[in-house]
């Protein structure tokens, strides 16, 4: 039995509902010599300012008990930069490209989408407004229903391309935000970013991370992205999700297709094993054929409570 894993996600056809996740795969030109960006999903690139962007002081990373706490500070060269040097050689080798993007307010979010709708061979934006490792913009939208609603507002204004809002699970009601993005023109939403944490030395009674807080990813949030995905999903708001956390085998991706999520992302895996999303994609078709599914799309929200 051949398996279909394609999924066609506003207007957009992803051969495989396997993507690499923001800030993890820089821009999927990295691990080239190991991974063709062009057998993923698609490339999520690494989050992109109108503007080039230093990130935050080291320590920058820290291992946890079932994950890993981040404090990058979405470092990037800056939206001209990547136009001009990371996507040719992503066009030329064939990639999907979804292109993640960030702000300091909502002009700098307006303008970096406006630069990127100009940019041929981005296939959807990704508007991150849940990032929690910056002193402005990220989260500041991400939790308040009427700012994300506006900022989506303002960013559908300014571009064609499908545009996706990625959401912070460092909210009491992740529904009501979700709503607002899409009534504001959202065309899916991913789901979701870093929950905020903190890592302590003992030993010098210090933070491991040198902006204190950071983002948990791993396989300990993975619990907390699918209960997040099925609250959206059966909230019927209209939007196709991507669900992001945890992700580390193709049993993982499952999870989240039945939950609700048409594309999965996968992130904080593939920094022990950069060919993470290659293996997952196998033990997903693995999956499909073990369960007599033909086309994996047909498992989309398909939990039964």
């Amino acid at each position: 039995m051949s398996v279909d894993l394609s999924m066609n996600l506003c207007g957009v056809r992803f051969d495989t509902p396997v993507l690499s996740a923001s800030g993890t795969f820089g821009y999927g030109l990295e691990a080239s010599a190991v991974v063709d960006p062009a057998v993923l999903g698609a490339v999520v690139t690494k989050g992109i300012s109108s503007q080039p962007r230093r990130g935050n002081p080291p320590p920058r990373i820290c291992e946890t008990a079932a994950g890993m706490l981040n404090s990058i500070g979405l470092e990037n060269p800056g939206v001209e930069r990547f136009a001009v040097e990371k996507m040719p050689p992503l066009r030329e080798a064939g990639a999907t490209v979804v292109a993640n993007f960030f702000g300091d307010d909502e002009e700098d979010y307006v303008a970096c989408a406006t630069a990127l709708d100009e940019i041929d061979g981005v296939a959807a934006l990704e508007l991150n407004i849940s990032c929690p490792n910056v002193a402005h913009g990220g989260m500041r939208y991400g939790t308040d229903p009427a700012l994300a609603g506006r900022l989506v507002r303002l960013c559908r204004a300014v571009t064609t391309k499908p545009l996706w809002a990625k959401l912070t699970p460092n909210v009491t009601d992740i529904v009501s935000v979700a709503r607002a993005c899409v009534e504001a023109g959202a065309d899916a939403l991913s789901l979701i970013n870093t929950l905020s944490g903190i890592g302590i030395d003992v030993r010098t009674r210090r933070p491991r991370l040198g902006n204190v807080f950071g983002g948990l990813s791993g396989p300990a949030i993975k619990p907390v992205a699918l209960r997040m995905v099925h609250q959206v999903y059966t909230a019927d708001l209209g939007a196709p999700l991507v669900g992001i956390g945890g992700i580390t085998t193709g049993e993982d991706a499952l999870e989240f297709i039945i939950a609700g999520a048409s594309l999965v992302q996968v992130g904080t895996a593939t920094f022990s094993e950069p060919t993470a999303m290659v293996r997952i994609t196998a033990e997903l078709r693995h999956w499909c054929h073990e369960l007599g599914v033909e086309r994996v799309a047909d498992l989309v929200g398909t939990l039964e409570i």
